[in-house]
């Protein structure tokens, strides 16, 4: 096998701000997976967050080769790779696999296409005017993801409430202390906010529970949920969690979390960095297996060179074609290892 890595800059439609920081570009790092006059796509787009990076990844396959030629042999070519590193080659894996055979991916699965959710879109932190100038373009989306973790987020929140009548979700990037998060989260509930995301800094799983035992909007983690190791510590602090294929590691990460958090009896929603259509792609084939989808990375990009996933008032639709059913639209120079 030959794995060519390609790093992408994808300009966005609008600048966007969360509560720690700001991009007007995205970098994501392309994986081309070479087996058989077949190729797999994969991708990856690392936050300094959890400690990694395009650079990083690009040093790990420098310095570790591909353990194997048989795209089978996924426990041998994944055991080692730091989760961001494993995610784009597990994904390149899976659809390489997928053309191989002859099936969609979701097919392999054994999943209904039918059943996957309506996805979220979301709306980053801006002035009060643009914000609710973004919330006009989309005014027919049935489900808005606010960031919110800015002075005055709960006016906005409440103007977007007084002219939108959707399903309305916020995410606070761990920008509030729990007593902030108590207070704000009693404003929120009288707004119809269906859950809060990442209200706290992660990492104390105990001050969530103290957060949840006072307030009537649910919690969802995020920077606190990366793999399903970090699970069972959540268990009853919490309502649900969300599963990022680049947090876990790909697609196999991401099974092993909603597994586990169905024996948790947690809730699950699959979310995304900004990206191209191949993440977003991938992550929508377990789509039929959560509650909730905030797969919008197609959404804020102002040009793909991928097209994948497609949404029909919301709702994900699934590509027909094998592997992850990813067309490539435009090339790219690629940086081999």
């Amino acid at each position: 096998m030959r794995l060519t890595l390609t790093e992408l800059a994808l300009p966005l439609l609008h600048t966007f701000t969360i509560a720690r920081s700001s991009a007007t570009t995205a970098q994501t790092l392309l994986f081309r997976l070479e087996h058989d006059d077949r190729e797999g796509f994969g991708e990856s787009a690392p936050s300094e967050r959890y400690g990694e990076s395009i650079a990083s990844i690009v040093r790990c396959f420098e310095a570790h080769p591909l353990a194997s030629d048989d795209p089978y042999a996924l426990e041998r070519l994944l055991a080692g790779l730091p989760p961001a590193a494993r995610c784009g080659l597990d994904i390149a894996l899976h659809d390489l696999i997928g053309k191989q055979l002859g099936l969609p991916l979701w097919r392999l699965l054994g999943l209904d296409p039918a059943r996957t959710p309506t996805t979220s879109f979301t709306i980053a932190i801006d002035t009060p005017d643009r914000m609710l100038a973004k919330l006009d373009e989309i005014r027919e989306h049935p489900i808005v993801k606010v960031k919110l973790g800015f002075a005055g987020d709960i006016e906005i929140l409440a103007a977007m409430r007084a002219r939108y009548t959707g399903t309305l979700r916020v995410d606070a990037n761990e920008a509030w202390t729990p007593e902030e998060a108590v207070v704000k989260l009693a404003e929120l509930a009288r707004h119809d906010v269906e859950f809060c995301e990442q209200p706290i800094p992660a990492g104390t799983p105990e001050r969530l529970r103290w957060i949840r035992e006072r307030s009537r909007v649910p919690l969802v983690t995020d920077e606190d949920s990366k793999d399903a190791r970090d699970l069972p510590a959540l268990a009853g602090c919490v309502d649900g969690i969300n599963v990022k294929l680049v947090k876990c590691g790909g697609i196999r990460g991401a099974l092993e979390m909603i597994h586990t958090a169905r024996a948790l009896r947690l809730r699950i929603m699959l979310g995304c960095m900004l990206e191209t259509a191949i993440l977003a792609t991938a992550a929508a084939q377990l789509s039929p297996l959560v509650d909730w989808a905030d797969l919008d990375g197609p959404f804020l990009t102002a040009r793909d060179p991928f097209a994948g996933i497609t949404y029909d008032a919301g709702k994900i639709v699934l590509p027909a074609g094998n592997g992850l059913g990813v067309i490539e639209r435009e090339p790219a120079r690629a940086y081999a290892v």
